[in-house]
């Protein structure tokens, strides 16, 4: 029995791309990088290049193309990962659009093997390769010439011990019947869609041998510090919730405070620590005040939190108030994050990574996403449509890391349903409060109930509230209307006094 042989796996410097490859880019490796013209395959290629190389480990860049290479390092020394300052020392391009015009595969392959050996790159790239396999076809034996080509080239620069790349637009029905794919080791495929006015990018990792990659489409964006790629959320048996086992005592949930009296006691002594909350309420009714008055109260325990604005600028979010200029000073503190939100072109994993970032840099123990409705708007189209799958992916995750999260969701008054959602979202939550409005003395007055606590007893009571320069005020409990719900209560009338028969007298005024 022969020992395991050790690969070593190379970090290719780009922002998620590591996850979802399982690790790391296997060095030594034979690669593919595949996609429709415009799908951010050279950028991603040159972070690549960039990342890998250095004086231990020199690249060379062969451009395949009709356009000088200059015209190509043009545009992509604009992205903060390119370092004019090693092109040509440990970063060398080399132009092959003539050998491929004007020679025969071998010819080329003999080029290449001459540059190869002249440098001894720890990296490879060969851009576009596409046009190698444009030329083959014009051979008479193209596709075996073909073959045998990227076959020898496999062998070479994988014996020369570099780690390669080739770059090329391909059709998802040419994966079965070129070869490339076949001899590939990985393949990286690039898609880009235009939905209505958004753009999406989505990287695939169809193939990593030697690895288990992240399966699926992972969205990825392109910003001046070129790819950064945001892996699908994957829910596993550490987020989900397992059942206990029978005759196990269960060591009860650490209670956290809303900030406002009374409220905690509805509850039955706070929110459970990991428990998601949804707040469900018409506009106006207070639902970003209790937010932040659930974000300030950690704060001041030293439970920083973060909130993820969706319907507000986050300047507008503290008001001029007391109690906003007491949050206020909280977010200069480091104690409370606000995550401005890019509209019309998110996707969830985007979003959660942003969150899980912001998170882990402040330590947080509480999370706001007010609300909903934005959030959803937020979204490029293409993620709407399964916005209930996506939220409870990332509910599962949130939770799983311990996060006591709120969500506000926005609902029009009606008086002739129940209802705690606009998206069915209700049982991803595993506590509801509920706000409402109510005529009650010919005046508009808030109310407030408890309506879940999952594995908990609460108050089943609908109690008045007012929001005050002090923040939430909890006021008296509705025990003698009837029809609060229905947003014109009445009074419960009281029982008759018991009589000996005779008619009850009745009283004056």
């Amino acid at each position: 029995m022969t020992d395991r042989v050790a690969i070593r796996r190379l970090p290719t410097g780009v922002p998620g791309l590591d996850q979802i490859l399982g690790g790391g880019l296997p060095e030594f490796s034979f690669n593919l990088i595949a996609g429709a013209p415009g799908a951010g395959k050279t950028t991603l290629a040159q972070q690549i290049m960039f990342a890998l190389s250095g004086p231990d480990r020199p690249a060379m860049y062969f451009t395949v193309v009709g356009e000088p290479p200059l015209k190509m390092l043009r545009y992509q020394q604009q992205f903060t990962f390119f370092d004019a300052a090693r092109v040509n020392e440990s970063v060398r391009y080399v132009n092959l659009s003539q050998d491929v015009v004007n020679g025969t595969l071998e010819k080329l392959l003999g080029r290449i093997v001459q540059e190869v050996e002249a440098t001894s790159p720890g990296v490879v790239v060969v851009d576009s390769f596409r046009t190698v396999a444009q030329a083959a076809e014009r051979a008479q034996n193209g596709d075996l010439d073909l073959q045998h080509f990227v076959q020898q080239l496999a062998v070479r620069l994988t014996g020369w011990e570099a780690t390669t790349f080739l770059v090329g637009e391909y059709q998802p029905s040419e994966a079965e019947r070129n070869p490339v794919f076949t001899v590939a080791d990985g393949l990286l495929w690039l898609v880009q869609s235009l939905d209505r006015n958004s753009m999406v990018r989505k990287i695939q990792v169809m193939k990593m041998r030697g690895q288990a990659p992240i399966p699926g489409l992972h969205t990825f964006r392109i910003t001046g510090d070129g790819v950064q790629v945001f892996p699908r959320v994957i829910v596993g048996p550490e987020e989900t919730s397992r059942p206990a086992v029978a005759g196990a005592k269960r060591k009860p949930r650490e209670r956290l405070s809303l900030g406002v009296k009374g409220l905690d006691e509805m509850l039955g002594g706070g929110i459970p620590a990991g428990y998601s909350v949804l707040l469900a309420g018409p506009s106006g009714s207070g639902k970003s005040v209790l937010a932040s008055e659930f974000i300030s109260e950690g704060a001041r325990h030293d439970e920083p939190g973060v909130i993820a604005v969706f319907e507000k600028r986050p300047n507008e979010y503290s008001q001029d108030t007391p109690s906003g200029q007491r949050f206020e000073r909280l977010v200069r503190e480091g104690k409370v994050g606000i995550i401005q939100t890019r509209p019309l072109d998110l996707s969830i994993d985007e979003m959660l990574n942003e969150i899980v970032d912001a998170i882990h840099r402040l330590k947080a123990r509480r999370l706001v996403i007010d609300s909903l409705s934005g959030f959803e708007l937020a979204l490029a189209p293409t993620f709407r449509e399964d916005f209930r799958e996506s939220l409870y992916r990332m509910v599962a995750v949130l939770t799983g890391m311990g996060i006591t999260m709120m969500m506000t969701a926005e609902l029009e008054d009606s008086y002739m349903d129940l209802r705690f959602s606009p998206h069915g979202t209700a049982f991803l939550t595993d506590a509801i409060i509920m706000q409402r409005y109510i005529e009650l003395k010919g005046q508009l007055q808030r109310i407030m109930a408890v309506v879940k606590v999952r594995g908990s007893a609460h108050s089943k009571d609908l109690r008045t509230f007012e929001i005050t320069e002090r923040g939430i005020v909890m006021g008296e409990t509705l025990g003698g209307y009837e029809g609060l719900l229905t947003g014109s209560p009445e009074l419960i009338p009281s029982a008759p006094p018991e009589t000996d028969g005779r008619k009850p007298r009745r009283r004056r005024g």
